[in-house]
């Protein structure tokens, strides 16, 4: 099956959230599958491979970005890596410009600086870190501060330098929605958005961006990056079945207010469940690209036709390790990718004019 257009003017990439399984050990074993699987989709061909920040979710082990980052970057040799993202409400932006300035220099020219909005999820983690739900809102005032400290403009502390970051071009991305988008938008900053539901709403942010933006010296054009789950398998039953561990975590999250460590799907699927669980269980499975490579090729075709996105950044979860990389292996064969241990990938060669 050739590569259609679409999908070929396309980049491809990857985030890892760091799931725990149950029977898997736990955080530090999750850590370290992130830091294998990354060296295995660089083998692949894909663009870049990003990990997550959650904290006090005893699903995920991923709570601090940079420093997995760091371990990701020093076990490969070619591939962008990156934060999908800091969230930073969280964090001082004069910390996360040290930080990522540090980054930058140990591994330079692969380091991205993925950045989101979002503050801990509940009252206990919010006081933890010493924030609080409004401080979401001063989410664009904070990303100018934290630009500042690279340029050098740094109006919110004139005497304040971020070493090393100071004069460092690190790409920065803005993973938002709604609001958000247009924060990217006025920044001149590359947009991350999640495109697994509310496709209507998904492409009346992404119009709103790239009518909004304005070019800055971190991008001359808008540059959309959709985010979601892809699975990929030899039957469409087998691809489904890849998406159970992440929607019953999913589902039961919502009905005991804690995201459990990823279970096998048969032993999901043998459960019993309320009607409640089952609606929820059932939902959470919906609206995600999956089947076979023809199937997914379509899939793909459709909401990159749809959106003009210059990138899709695969976040997939699920218990089998062997069989996600077996979908990420099918996918980088679907989409034309390079399958080599380093160097450029075919992709590279594509007239992007943002990172």
């Amino acid at each position: 099956m050739g590569v259609s257009s679409v999908i070929a003017q396309t980049r491809f990439s990857v985030l890892d959230r760091s799931r725990t399984r149950e029977a898997h050990g736990n955080g530090p074993q999750a850590l370290r599958d992130t830091v294998d699987l990354a060296r295995r989709i660089e083998a692949l061909g894909y663009h870049r491979f990003w990990v997550s920040e959650h904290h006090s979710v005893p699903g995920v082990a991923g709570s601090a970005p940079t420093v997995l980052a760091s371990a990701v970057a020093a076990a490969t040799s070619s591939i962008r890596v990156g934060t999908g993202g800091v969230m930073l409400p969280n964090h001082q932006p004069l910390v996360v410009a040290e930080q990522f300035g540090v980054l930058e220099s140990l591994f330079p020219g692969r380091i991205d600086m993925g950045l989101g909005r979002s503050v801990g999820f509940t009252d206990g983690i919010r006081r933890a870190l010493g924030r609080d739900k409004k401080d979401a809102g001063s989410f664009a005032t904070q990303l100018g501060e934290l630009l500042g400290y690279f340029t050098g403009d740094q109006s919110a502390h004139p005497q304040v330098h971020a070493h090393p970051a100071e004069g460092l071009r690190i790409p920065a991305f803005v993973l938002a929605t709604g609001a958000g988008a247009q924060v990217a938008a006025a920044a001149g900053l590359p947009l991350v958005i999640a495109a697994a539901r509310g496709e209507d709403e998904m492409l009346r942010a992404i119009e709103g961006y790239r009518e909004a933006f304005r070019p800055s010296a971190w991008g001359e054009r808008p540059y959309v990056v959709l985010s979601g789950t892809v699975a990929v398998a030899g039957t469409s039953d087998e691809a489904a079945r890849l998406l159970v561990p992440e929607a019953w975590a999913s589902a039961y999250s919502r009905t005991h207010g804690s995201f459990p460590p990823l279970a096998p799907a048969d032993e999901i699927l043998a459960r019993p469940m309320s009607d409640r669980e089952r609606g929820l269980f059932d939902d959470a499975r919906r609206g995600h690209i999956h089947g076979t490579q023809d199937e997914v090729a379509d899939g793909l075709e459709k909401v990159l036709g749809r959106s003009g996105a210059d990138e899709y950044l695969v976040a997939t979860s699920t218990y089998d390790r062997g069989a996600l990389l077996d979908s990420y292996r099918r996918l980088a064969r679907l989409v034309g990718l390079t399958d080599t241990q380093a160097g450029p990938t075919e992709q590279d060669g594509c007239d992007k004019s943002n990172p």
